[in-house]
């Protein structure tokens, strides 16, 4: 714990591990929960990752997640329990593939497609290797950023941390000009304790972690930031693509950009590249972006 009491390190990872271990309520069915602190919305990467969970646990053990692709349709509630409904869409030789739906109040809040694939051998290259960038023992911690803003926290500096997200740049919650224009947002991420060998549960908590600076790459590219004086924003979509084999307790760069933006919504896309230059992953967001006053 911090001396602000926030949970941090192992016990953090804990909840998070309790958060994804879904209660099964039938053999299609499954019913999470949200932290007890945290914000008035339902953390998009949470409802992804929980989503993941309860397709995945539907799926032969021998066969990976290779893709997801969902959508954010409400805002979830984190006072209520969130219900996951699996479809099985479709068992062949080498795929399978499954729909999770979360509900809450009988009604969608996201849904997701999800495809699995057993181990194959084929063709494999990668696009050029990861940017020279600073390691994730070079750049500050996230406390000792936010040591330099406790004004902008709110309730972010009472969230338990079970991400350790290191940022090569200047993050989106800093003061209103105090963040140069950059066209790449740079940040390192690793689950900041011990994970068990379960590739699923490895998949799921890359899944949380994909969403918590993605969007961020949009405002880099103006020199934004969130909150007063800024931006506000949501997601709207997430896709996500595993390419390789890793650990999510180990580093990994997230290495972020925006294509284009345009009519209040904003696209991202981000690679994410082990300490040892290998493509794990690539994933593709879009959002909802809005000015708003100081």
């Amino acid at each position: 714990m911090t001396g602000g009491g926030v949970a941090v390190g192992q016990a953090a990872v804990d909840q998070l591990l309790e958060l994804l271990d879904l209660a099964a309520v039938g053999r299609m069915a499954f019913r999470g929960v949200s932290p007890p602190v945290g914000p008035l919305r339902v953390y998009g990467g949470q409802v992804a990752g929980q989503a993941l969970v309860a397709a995945g646990r539907t799926v032969e053990a021998e066969r990976s997640v290779h893709s997801l692709h969902g959508y954010f349709v409400r805002p979830g509630d984190p006072a209520e329990p969130i219900d996951y409904q699996v479809e099985n869409v479709r068992d062949g030789r080498s795929f399978s593939v499954r729909r999770s739906v979360a509900l809450q109040h009988d009604k969608p809040i996201f849904f997701m497609s999800a495809s699995f694939q057993r181990a194959e051998e084929g063709l494999d290259h990668q696009a050029p290797t990861p940017p020279d960038v600073p390691g994730p023992d070079e750049v500050p911690t996230m406390a000792e950023r936010l040591s330099r803003y406790p004004e902008r926290l709110g309730i972010w500096g009472q969230i338990p941390r079970p991400i350790d997200v290191r940022y090569v740049g200047e993050p989106g919650w800093v003061r209103p000009g105090d963040r140069p224009a950059e066209p790449h947002q740079r940040v390192w991420m690793r689950v900041d304790g011990k994970l068990p060998d379960d590739p699923l549960l490895h998949a799921c908590l890359l899944t949380y972690a994909s969403d918590l600076t993605l969007l961020d790459s949009v405002l880099s590219v103006h020199g934004e930031v969130w909150g007063p004086g800024g931006v506000v924003g949501a997601s709207l979509d997430h896709a996500l693509w595993f390419h390789r084999s890793f650990r999510a307790d180990d580093w990994f760069l997230y290495d972020s950009t925006s294509p284009s933006a345009s009519g209040a919504r904003g696209l991202a896309t981000g690679r994410m590249f082990t300490a040892t230059g290998r493509h794990i992953a690539t994933a593709v967001q879009e959002g909802l972006l809005r000015r708003v006053g100081e």
